[in-house]
């Protein structure tokens, strides 16, 4: 099993910009994904960014495409969400999980999560 550590949040002015991490510790399968979710007070949680562990493969919903990149460092064992341009609509717990997924946008599909980290864009 793989065990997730996201950090990273803070509070930012809408513009500005956050990088999280996401370490993960254990075994780490060529198949996994590494995806970003978020869920904000009373909604549900949703995509926001994926990564393959093995092809480096990027996904992004339509929201974020073009501020936000994923990247990894395989040898850290890491992986990051640059977050540029933040919105107040940005404003959410960002959790990072992992897993050997069909449809990398689904979270039903990840089995192991992140403590989560509070992201809030001020206006």
């Amino acid at each position: 099993q793989v065990q997730l550590v996201d950090s990273g949040g803070g509070l930012v002015q809408a513009g500005g910009s956050l990088s999280l991490s996401c370490v993960a510790s254990g075994r780490m399968f060529s198949s996994y994904t590494i995806g970003w979710f978020r869920q904000a007070p009373g909604k549900e949680r949703e995509f926001v960014s994926a990564i393959s562990w093995s092809f480096s493969t990027t996904y992004y919903a339509d929201s974020v495409k073009g501020r936000f990149t994923i990247s990894k460092d395989n040898a850290e064992n890491t992986v990051y969400l640059q977050m540029n341009s933040l919105k107040p609509e940005d404003t959410a717990v960002y959790y990072c999980a992992a897993g050997a997924v069909v449809k990398v946008t689904t979270y039903q599909e990840y089995r192991s999560w992140g403590q989560g980290t509070q992201v809030t864009v001020s206006s």
